[in-house]
Parts: C-alpha cells; structure tokens; sequence
C-alpha cells in the first residue's frame, strides 16, 4: 500500500494515530532482534524460570498472538478522530487474510471480551453494508466488513464516514477528485502538519504514532476548568503542535525516529561535543546537549545527570544576583555529562562540564554559587596547578559524597566526588582520546545523523558488566541472610556476564533541528525514543498540568 493509502480513511484534524503496516512481519523481525535472542539464552531462561512460575501466565496473550497471526492482518490502525463533550471517537480497523466468516470467528471472541454487556446489539444496513453494533452507550462497538477489511468505532457516525471513504464517496464537501469520488482535502493525507511529520519517517517501520498533543490538551484544559480546577497556561503544550515516531528492526537492533514539532529553543550555537576529551575507555555514558540560555531554571526537566543539583545551581545562582547575561558571558553553553567506571571501582562517577569563555565572569558565578547553595556548610577553597576548586563536605551518610567544582580558564567541571572531578580536570589539561577513538563509540557514532542539538551515548555492555560485579555480590549474601528469597528467585543462576553482554551494543541517540521541529533518531538493542522518549513527554506534560 502507498504511504497514505490508509490516511485517506481518516479525517483531517485527527488527533491521534497508531499504525501498524504488516503485524507478521514485524513478528518475524523481533525474533531476530538482539533482545529476543538474550531473552531466549538458555542461561536467562533458567534464572527466570523459577520467578514467572510465581506469575500467573494464561495462555491468554499467546493464544491472541497466534489468532492475530493467522489474521495476518496489514495497516492496522487505531486513532482517535475528535473529541466531543470530552468523549473521543475512536475508529481502527485492519486489512485481513482469508474470508469474513473465517475472520469473524476471531474477532467475534474479541468483540464478545471488549463490551461489558454484549445482550444489548443489532444491526443495520447502510450502503449495501451491515453494521453490527454491540453494548449500551458509552460502552458500545460498532463493527462492520467491507471485502477483506474491517472496522471498528465507537461511534456510529464515525464509523459510516470510515465507510463512505473507503468505497470513496464524497463527504459533504465539493473538492471531489473526479478519479475517486473521495473527498481528499477532508482527510488527513491533506493535512499539512502530517505530512511534514511523515517527512521524517523511515519509508518503512514496524510501528508508527502520532499525535496532535495541543488540540488534546485543549480538551483536558477545558474539562479541568469544567471541574473547578484552575491552572496556568500550558506553555510546553503551546509550543508544541506534532510528535511522530517510528520504531524499525535494523540487524537485530531497533531503530526509532522521534519527531516533535515545535519552535528551536535552543539558540543558533551548533553541538560541537568538545566535551567528548575528557571520556575514557572506563567511560559507559556520553552526553551532550545545548542548552537553553533563556531557561536555565529549568534544567531538571530535562532529566539530565545531576539535573536536580544542577537545578539548585541555576536557581542559587539567581537568588545570589547572577543573571542570564553573566551565565551566557562566562559560559559555552554547550553541557557534556560523562558517567566512569572503572574496573576497581565500586560505584560509578558522573561529571557534568561546561567550557569558559570568561574566566573573570566563570569566577564570579562560582564564587556567587558557593556562597548560595547552601550557608550553613561552608565550602573550602584551593588552587592546584592554575585551576581552583571548591569542596564541599556534605553530612556523613551512607555514600561518600563531596560536591566539587573546578574552575579553570577552559572548563568548568561539576561533580559529586572530589577525586572524579580532579581526574577530569587533569583530562582537559591532557585530552584523552579512549572513548573517541574506541571501535564501539565510532561505530554507534556513525549509525544515526551528525547531531546539532543533542547527544546521548550508552555503552550497554560496559554498565552490565560493571553492574554484575557490584551487585551479584551482594545478592549471593543477601539470600544466604535471608532464605525466603530462594521461594521466588535463585540467585545462583544469575547468567554469565558474558552470555548477557554478547547481546548487548551500544545505544546512541541524536537529536537534530529539521526546519520546523526537533527530530531524534536513536538505535541500539533498547532506544531512548519511543522507549523512553514518549514517556519523557507523558511526563512532562503531567507536570506542566499539575503545575
């Protein structure tokens, strides 16, 4: 089918689509993935053998895996088309293999699980067509056939406007294309904002969404205000008008494209990664981003490494008299994040860098920090080498921890651990080339688009392996101290660390300015995009709501 094909079936202005084009393929391709085969080790099968015995597992999911298969259905669609009285309508539908009759014996079950009282039904005829509708509203389905398709509303009307493009009848509107009857400038193929999104789509994906979020937050403004709950403006929603992603099997990885379209709010400064000197062949987490100079308060959001102190940072830092002005003087604003961790070490380190472009500025807004952040620890103060560092001595606790800064003339350098960020510094003075020259950096490097925004990279099997030494320890002791945990898990059938990182390259994600949004590419055996992505932004739009 033509990229569109199925986008003629819908109207403009639809708020939410999730598209899968062949569901067995798909299929096919994630028991090739590099995931599908760790979880299939004989090894890792035996160490969770014993805790999904403890979990019911019906048959249930299988057998609806299996009857989807035998469905072999293609462009299965769900979306939600407009909102009305708070109420969505929602169609989907699928092209399916086979008869109707052989169809309906699978979906009939699903029909009959879906609505709560399936006594309430009927049908009716509309355009040679027979619509079957099942359940009391709000709680009703309404279903019908046309040739090997199949659709689903819950909503009467819907469903017919479903019908009517798809045996291409005009839709009230008189730009009719004389070579389908359908009215295409009603649909969403014609929408603008959709295509542009689908611009940034790979041709061809396993899954694919988007969404509309403003014109969703609009709805739940206006319920919240229905119920007497006031709130500010949601500014993050305002900005942005589309989010598309897609999600692919590319040689056992996944590959996903995130697009959000929105306004650049980051300034015109390109990502250089300069930061990336200062990484080792002990370094599992590279990150560089650019940063908003406007919103610097607002940095935690952003869910970066000591994101939550460097938040205290900004916001001291104003308190003490610092403003945007000095922070964009003595600063790149370009932040590198670096978690080590090193063979003999215990716990990791993380480091967060900024480059000087003013020492005089830089010194005064770490002198204005220090004395903010917090009056009742003092912070000792000393130079070493032409660079000056300030400590701070937090309680005695469980974990050692010394905020430190270090100043010099080139950099900035944050950190929770003296020792880390003295390293790092000695770094800059001597950059190292461990993680840019490795084989598995430069290879995950090249595997998305050059970056101009933002810059993630997570060396899987490096932070496994590290993990495994720290903590298989300490769970071999802790079910020795307590016996009751052999009931559900045993612990000496943890698998090789080899057997698990065997499975497991690097993630990467990039993040690039495409003219009119934000689009983000990321592969790896697990992505940072639909994975982790699309609950970022759950997240923060719950949060902007319940601010």
């Amino acid at each position: 089918m033509k990229r569109f094909v199925l986008t003629a079936l819908l109207p403009r202005g639809t708020i939410l689509l999730g598209h899968v084009p062949d569901f067995n393929r798909t299929r096919s391709e994630w028991h090739q993935s590099d995931l599908y085969k760790l979880y299939h080790e004989p090894a890792v099968q035996d160490f969770l053998s014993k805790p999904l015995s403890k979990v019911a597992q019906p048959d249930t999911a299988a057998n609806t895996v299996n009857e989807i298969a035998q469905l072999d259905p293609k462009d299965a669609f769900l979306a939600v088309t407009s909102i009305e009285d708070n109420n969505p309508h929602v169609a989907g539908g699928f092209h399916f293999r086979g008869t109707q009759s052989e169809a309906e014996k699978i979906v009939g079950k699903w029909r009959s699980k879906i609505v709560r009282n399936a006594s309430v039904a009927e049908s009716v005829q509309y355009e040679q067509h027979k619509i079957d509708i099942v359940g009391a509203a709000p709680n009703q389905v309404a279903t019908v056939y046309d040739g090997q398709w199949f659709f689903a509303s819950n909503d009467f009307s819907e469903l017919k406007a479903v019908l009517d493009r798809a045996d291409g009848r005009s839709l009230a509107t008189p730009s009719v294309t004389a070579a389908t009857g359908k009215d295409r400038q009603s649909t969403l193929e014609a929408d603008d904002a959709f295509r542009g999104a689908m611009k940034h789509m790979p041709a061809s994906y396993a899954l694919c969404f988007y969404l509309q979020p403003k014109t969703l937050s609009e709805k739940l403004v206006s319920l919240r205000n229905a119920m007497g709950f006031a709130g500010d403006k949601n500014t993050v929603v305002d900005q942005i008008h589309i989010i598309c992603a897609a999600t692919r099997f590319d040689k056992g990885k996944i590959r996903d494209v995130l697009f959000v379209g929105m306004p650049k709010t980051q300034s015109e400064q390109k990502l250089t990664r300069s930061s990336l000197e200062l990484g080792t062949s002990e370094t599992f987490l590279y990150l560089a981003t650019l940063l908003n100079p406007d919103r610097l308060a607002g940095i935690n959001q952003g869910g970066l490494p000591l994101g939550s102190w460097l938040q205290k940072v900004f916001d001291t830092a104003a308190r003490a008299g610092v403003t945007v002005d000095d922070w964009k003087a003595a600063f790149d604003l370009e932040l590198g994040s670096l978690a080590d961790w090193p063979q003999s070490a215990r716990w990791p380190s993380i480091i967060t860098t900024l480059r000087v472009k003013d020492p005089t500025r830089a010194n005064k807004v770490v002198n204005a920090l220090t004395h903010a952040i917090d009056e009742d620890v003092p912070w000792a103060k000393t130079e070493k080498n032409g660079v000056l560092y300030f400590y701070m001595q937090s309680p005695a606790s469980l974990f050692a921890i010394t905020p430190t800064i270090a100043l010099s003339k080139q950099v900035m350098i944050v950190g929770l651990d003296s020792v880390s960020v003295e390293t790092a510094m000695s770094r800059s003075m001597k950059p190292s080339t461990g993680l840019a020259n490795s084989a598995a950096y430069k290879s995950a490097a090249h595997a998305v688009p050059a970056p101009s925004d933002a810059f993630v990279y997570i060396d899987t099997a490096l932070l496994y392996s590290r993990l495994d030494a720290a903590l298989r320890p300490m769970l071999l002791m802790s079910a020795a101290f307590m016996p009751a945990i052999s009931d559900y898990v045993d612990v000496g059938k943890l698998p090789p660390p080899e057997t698990v990182t065997k499975h497991l390259s690097p993630i990467v994600s990039s993040q690039r300015y495409g003219g009119n949004g934000y689009v983000t590419e990321s592969t790896g055996p697990v992505t940072l995009e639909i994975g982790l992505g699309l609950p970022a932004v759950a997240w923060a739009v719950s949060r902007e709501h319940n601010h």
